[in-house]
């Protein structure tokens, strides 16, 4: 089992990542930003391995404008070197990396320019894990899409998005349940026509589940399925609500007691686990601290 967080390292100032606007991001802009951001993320590489944390999400922002016409710099051959350092540094400690596009990247819209848009965006996300010369483990993780007014058409426009995929994107491509328009039945559906991964989102299947279901449990469970040797193991979202916010926003910090809870009823230690809450990189420590307390790491 490997505990992980997502994008932000709190506490530590020497990893923030920075862009800037679009009306500024000229070339020497962007080279410096990109300069900066790699550093950043070198910091937060060697922050995980030294607290034992070995999943991680990298911002999607770690190269400003990547799949916008504003950037033509061929960053992933100027940062070469630097791409192979970091991902030298990550295989070697076994650590494994995901990076999760902006909700605006869908391939199921019937307009045919975003879904453009989001194939340049899933291309340079690609091009990220592939500079850092990681595997087919290391996801890409996407929500369907919306419903636009005919879910039936629109789970159909994205099968055919997918198939359109070139094949190292949809080796790296996982599927997530959303707490608004797909539930886990919904892509578990789907893989009736595709095979793909799912992700399942604990707090999405809260807000978001099918009327007559298995347990969350059950469900991560049937998702194990959907996990190939090539994929890696499973690897699931988990995070808390809170309770003074609207319905899906994250706690502050993880209730370990919640925590408790959920990892007795999932009863297994080869999954991967990232945590989606605001302290981040702290509940994450306070989870992995719990879990080796009670023998589960």
């Amino acid at each position: 089992m490997r505990i992980g967080y997502a994008c932000l390292t709190v506490g530590d100032v020497n990893i923030n990542y920075k862009t800037c606007r679009l009306k500024n991001a000229s070339e020497d802009c962007l080279i410096s930003l990109i300069t900066h951001n790699l550093s950043a993320l070198a910091q937060a590489i060697k922050y995980n391995i030294q607290n034992n944390i070995g999943l991680f999400r990298v911002t999607s922002g770690l190269i400003p404008f990547a799949s916008h016409s504003q950037n033509q710099i061929k960053w992933w051959d100027m940062f070469k070197l630097e791409f192979e350092t970091i991902g030298q540094i990550i295989r070697n400690n076994n650590l494994r990396i995901s990076m999760h596009p902006s909700p605006y990247t869908i391939l199921n819209s019937p307009n045919p320019g975003v879904i453009t848009r989001a194939v340049s965006d899933l291309v340079y996300h690609n091009r990220v894990l592939e500079g850092l010369g990681l595997g087919s483990e290391h996801k890409i993780i996407i929500h369907l899409g919306a419903v636009y007014q005919n879910k039936a058409a629109a789970i159909k426009r994205f099968i055919e998005s997918y198939r359109n995929l070139d094949s190292a994107i949809k080796k790296r491509l996982v599927l997530e349940n959303d707490e608004k328009f797909y539930h886990i039945e919904d892509l578990y559906t789907l893989q009736n026509h595709i095979k793909i991964p799912l992700v399942m989102d604990v707090l999405h299947h809260q807000i978001n589940s099918p009327l007559s279901s298995p347990s969350t449990i059950d469900w991560i469970e049937l998702c194990r399925f959907t996990w190939t040797q090539q994929d890696g193991p499973q690897k699931i979202h988990y995070s808390q609500q809170d309770v003074f916010k609207k319905i899906g926003a994250h706690s502050s910090t993880i209730d370990l007691d919640i925590f408790q809870i959920f990892i007795e009823e999932l009863n297994r230690n080869d999954i991967d686990i990232m945590l989606e809450v605001k302290d981040k990189n702290i509940s994450a420590l306070k989870c992995i601290a719990f879990l080796r307390e009670i023998g589960k790491l």
